[in-house]
């Protein structure tokens, strides 16, 4: 299985070049069953990563451009009157949500109202509509983009979304040679030449999944979580900076989030045991957004990564 996810993960890499933390990450979210919150630039491949993790998963991608004009009922579906004769009767519809990858495309310049519709499916994986529940397909992945820079026409993400997200990823700049070996892959693309691609069936994703569930965590290791999340709420305790910048702390999803992101990181790495590294390896992409700095912290020039840093220095890993 491991070698699999291996050859996996080696033939996303080979469609998006210069991003193997980013590839990492994401297939941490997979295995861990959580949402991902890819941030970047304009043009630094977060759509075509998406694709390319679609594209090697033998699943259904949904993908929704995210527009000040979209209506919740884009997304969900809803009820259509439907006649036959001279009978009429309300038919359910559905929307783009209901497909294992879904890929909420610059999903900050929704309004609020239409980030809501997502709320009950990235979380209870259902969605309800005029008193009736739908189910979600089992394998179901929300892989939303957004541009850091790009204000205008957009909308913040309501709190409560953010913290549905296991993890915010963020895409930096690739290397002077892997933006050459880029330039190379695409002229191949457009050549017509096929990329070698390793796909993965959702058996093998639910497989990956119960094998995550046997990696052992030590109750130290639960403590150190617990400390970590904590310390987001009273860092005033730790450290006199960390009082001020942090206004308001993570929640006791940041402390489930960090404990099946760090399983999955620990049997990516071919253990059956959890360590303090493998919390730390995934603490900033599953924290980073849970965390809602001060104006102090924002004078200081400190963000989020930063604060997570002082915290790691601080917090001891329990003997």
């Amino acid at each position: 299985m491991q070698d699999l996810i291996r050859r996996f993960e080696t033939s996303i890499g080979q469609a998006v070049i210069g991003q193997e933390a980013v590839v990492r990450q994401i297939l941490i979210a997979l295995f861990a069953d959580g949402h991902v919150l890819l941030e970047s630039l304009p043009g630094l491949a977060k759509t075509r990563t998406v694709k390319a993790i679609a594209a090697r998963l033998a699943a259904t991608m949904k993908r929704i451009q995210f527009t000040p004009d979209l209506l919740p009922s884009d997304i969900t579906g809803g009820e259509t009157l439907l006649q036959s004769g001279n009978e009429r009767t309300l038919s359910f519809q559905p929307g783009p949500i209901f497909g294992n990858l879904i890929l909420a495309d610059e999903i900050n310049r929704a309004p609020a109202k239409v980030q809501s519709a997502l709320l009950e499916a990235m979380e209870e994986r259902q969605i309800s509509i005029s008193g009736k529940t739908y189910p979600l397909p089992e394998l179901f992945l929300v892989m939303a983009t957004q541009n850091p820079i790009e204000q205008e026409g957009t909308y913040p993400l309501p709190e409560a979304q953010m913290d549905r997200f296991l993890m915010k990823v963020l895409i930096g700049y690739a290397s002077p040679r892997s933006e050459a070996d880029m330039l190379r892959l695409l002229r191949r693309e457009s050549e017509g030449v096929p990329a070698a691609m390793e796909t993965l069936t959702q058996e093998d994703v639910f497989a990956a999944r119960e094998a995550v569930r046997r990696v052992a965590v030590a109750p130290a290791i639960d403590e150190y979580i617990v400390s970590i999340v904590n310390a987001t709420r009273h860092g005033g305790a730790l450290d006199a900076d960390l009082g001020k910048w942090i206004e308001v702390g993570a929640s006791p999803r940041g402390a489930i989030g960090l404990d099946r992101a760090s399983r999955v990181h620990a049997w990516l790495d071919e253990r059956d045991f959890v360590t303090p590294d493998d919390v730390r390896a995934v603490i900033h992409p599953v924290l980073r957004h849970r965390l809602l700095l001060s104006y102090d912290a924002t004078a200081d020039k400190v963000g989020a990564d930063q604060v997570i840093d002082r915290l790691v220095e601080k917090v001891a890993v329990p003997a």
